[in-house]
């Protein structure tokens, strides 16, 4: 058993190491340096029609012609954990490939019910980590090599509770401080509306700043709560953040999904500018 699983792993890293998927026609905003980034809570593709509609769930994650995209409750929470989506039809009509990762089940798309979506670029490393708290929640932690520059995104969705989410920050807090000058997103449901010292997000601080362009997304039909999250470090990575309110998008989830406008060439020239002031050096 130890070996087979040995001999998947090494398969899983291959398949990363090898995907670099691809799309033309991008608009010149791209070759300025700036990504689409999106965060969307499925739901289990259910409706809050209660209807079960997985084309309905992917007709809104091709509306928002991002070239990230994080997906929450991508797969059923019990029994056999199977994947709600139909990847295949993802990339064909989205162009957006799945992440390769070593999923629950043999019918599972995600990581605790995390897939992250890629339109083009190159992942050079996949974390998958089990966060503390009552109820069992997940995060991916993707390594990317995109045109524009390396990426890190943490894709995660937080508990329910708290307490859970407090611990749960602090231990995404140790992950994104060993990712070195890599710029890096934390994306995803992070179930928290609270700011300031109540907020269990602040554990994030100073690493993120959680109180950056909050939006309304949950819940869908009629936004309050700022649930759905995208931070950025350096802070001045994300350069805008919206909901993306259609039709489609408020009947297909309970949630709202969440775009962020990234400049991700600003972001390392300017922490080449600071480690080159740090060693006395005039920045190339």
């Amino acid at each position: 058993m130890a070996r087979s699983q040995g001999i998947l792993s090494a398969g899983i890293m291959a398949a990363i190491r090898k995907r670099r998927p691809t799309v033309v026609n991008r608009d010149a905003a791209v070759s300025r340096g700036d990504v689409v980034i999106a965060s969307y809570n499925i739901h289990k593709c259910v409706g809050i029609d209660g209807r079960f509609d997985p084309t309905r769930t992917a007709q809104v994650i091709s509306e928002l012609g991002a070239d990230i995209v994080a997906l929450q409750e991508a797969d059923q929470r019990f029994g056999e954990r199977a994947g709600l989506l139909d990847l295949e039809h993802l990339r064909r009509e989205a162009h957006l490939v799945s992440v390769p990762i070593s999923p629950f089940s043999e019918k599972g798309h995600g990581w605790h019910g995390n897939v992250l979506l890629l339109r083009e670029g190159a992942v050079s490393n996949v974390r998958q980590l089990n966060l503390p708290g009552v109820e069992p929640r997940g995060a991916l932690v993707v390594d990317l090599d995109l045109q524009v520059g390396p990426l890190r995104v943490i894709a995660a969705h937080l508990g329910l509770l708290r307490h859970s989410r407090a611990r749960q920050a602090e231990t995404i807090m140790q992950v994104a401080a060993d990712g070195g000058a890599r710029p890096t997103l934390l994306i995803g449901d992070l179930n928290e509306w609270r700011m300031g010292k109540r907020s269990s997000l602040r554990f994030l601080s100073p690493l993120f700043d959680p109180s950056h362009a909050t939006v309304a997304s949950f819940p869908s039909r009629f936004p309050l709560f700022p649930l759905d999250r995208v931070l950025g470090n350096p802070h001045q990575l994300v350069t805008s953040v919206a909901v993306h309110d259609t039709p489609l998008a408020r009947v297909a989830s309970d949630h709202l999904p969440v775009k962020a406008s990234i400049d991700l060439k600003a972001a390392i020239k300017d922490e080449d500018g600071r480690r080159a002031g740090l060693l006395g050096v005039e920045p190339v």
